[in-house]
């Protein structure tokens, strides 16, 4: 039986959004699917999501400047966000780092690639508190 949460996934690889939100789905969560911050901005708007897995790494807007916005506005900053970041590997070749992520206001944090079953940990986790 659906439950209301509403989970909005964002990433601009369509293949991960599309593995995490049928994972999702399969344990009974409403999902939403953004493809870039900005996207997503406009579908948190439409329906405000009860929690956001972000990726940091993508076009138009990255993670961590929406969640930075979001964290910053009275109206979602209660919304929960977990970014995926992939900048571990990749932290000499990318304009992330590691201390920007742990400086802005999200939730938790997933390395990638991404351990599936970790992540539904983590948002059975956050779920179960609201």
């Amino acid at each position: 039986m659906p439950n209301d949460k509403l989970i909005l996934v964002v990433d601009d690889d369509p293949d991960l959004v599309e593995a995490i939100g049928m994972k999702l789905e399969s344990k009974n969560y409403r999902v939403a699917k953004a493809y870039d911050g900005i996207e997503a901005w406009d579908k948190i708007q439409e329906e405000r999501p009860d929690l956001i897995i972000l990726d940091v790494m993508m076009p138009r807007k990255d993670g961590y400047k929406l969640c930075d916005e979001l964290k910053n506005k009275p109206e979602y900053q209660d919304i929960t966000i977990v970014l995926l970041t992939a900048v571990g590997s990749a932290v000499t070749s990318t304009r992330y780092t590691h201390q920007e992520g742990m400086s802005t206001l999200a939730d938790d944090y997933i390395p990638k690639p991404i351990d599936l079953d970790k992540l539904m940990s983590v948002v059975d986790d956050f779920m179960s508190r609201s």
